[in-house]
C-alpha cells in the first residue's frame, strides 16, 4: 500500500492510534501468508480504525461494502454497527471471502454481515430504490467506481456517508497513464462538482474521500 507520508511519520501515526487487536492482526498475517501477491489490497489498521469510527459517528445501522477481499474492512465496519445492524458485503471471490468468514466468526460479527458473491453492480442495482443506506465503503475495481457511486448515492439516506478508497492511485491521478487512473481522476472531479453531496478528500494511505449526501 502506498504511503504519501514518510515512513517515520507513518510509524508515528500507527503508534498514536488505537492498535488493532489479535483478531485483526491475525487476519492481516494470514492474508499476507495465503495471498502474498494480493495482500496490498487489504486496508491498513489505521484505515480500518477510521472505518469503525466513521460508522460509529454516523450512527449507521445499515451499511454496504463493495470489495471485501479477506474481510478486514468488513470486520471493522461491522464492529462499528449496533448488534442489530447489518452490512451487505459484495465480492466475487469465494476463495478470498472464505478467509473473511473465518475471522468474522472469530470476531463474533458474522450475524451482522450478509455476503453476496456476485458482480457488485448487479447486487447494488437489484436493491430497492429507497434511500435507506447509512454508510457505504467502496474499495474494488477502480474502473467500476463511477457505476458503484451512481448505484449507491440514490440509495443513501440524506446525511449518509459514502467512503471511496484509493482515490489518489499512488499519485497517478496527477498524470494518468492507465484506465484506472483516468477513471479515478474523472470521478474525483465529478464528486467535487456533484451538487447532491459534500465531500472531503483525506491524505490517508492512498487517499480516502468522504462523501456526505445532502
Amino acid at each position: 500500500m502506498t504511503d504519501i507520508i514518510t515512513p517515520a511519520i507513518a510509524a508515528y501515526v500507527h503508534a498514536n492510534s488505537t492498535p488493532a487487536d489479535d483478531v485483526l492482526r491475525d487476519l492481516a498475517a494470514e492474508t499476507s501468508a495465503m495471498f502474498p501477491d494480493a495482500a496490498e489490497m487489504q486496508v491498513s489498521d489505521d484505515e480500518g480504525r477510521l472505518l469503525t469510527m466513521l460508522v460509529q459517528l454516523t450512527g449507521a445501522s445499515y451499511a454496504v461494502e463493495v470489495g471485501v477481499f479477506t474481510g478486514y474492512s468488513a470486520l471493522c465496519i461491522a464492529r462499528g454497527l449496533p448488534p442489530t445492524g447489518r452490512l451487505l458485503a459484495c465480492d466475487v471471490s469465494e476463495e478470498w471471502t472464505a478467509l473473511a468468514r473465518k475471522y468474522w466468526q472469530r470476531a463474533g460479527v458474522e450475524q451482522r454481515i450478509d455476503l453476496r458473491i456476485a458482480p457488485a453492480i448487479q447486487t447494488l442495482r437489484a436493491l430497492p430504490a429507497d434511500p435507506v443506506i447509512d454508510f457505504a465503503f467502496v474499495d474494488a475495481d477502480k474502473v467500476g467506481y463511477p457505476d458503484y457511486y451512481e448505484a449507491l448515492l440514490p440509495r443513501l439516506r440524506p446525511g449518509g456517508l459514502l467512503v471511496l478508497d484509493n482515490v489518489l492511485q499512488a499519485g497517478q491521478v496527477l498524470d494518468p497513464t492507465r484506465p484506472a487512473h483516468h477513471t479515478m481522476r474523472k470521478l474525483n472531479e465529478s464528486v467535487l462538482a456533484d451538487d447532491r453531496v459534500d465531500s472531503v478528500m483525506l491524505a490517508v494511505r492512498d487517499g480516502v474521500t468522504l462523501i456526505r449526501k445532502r
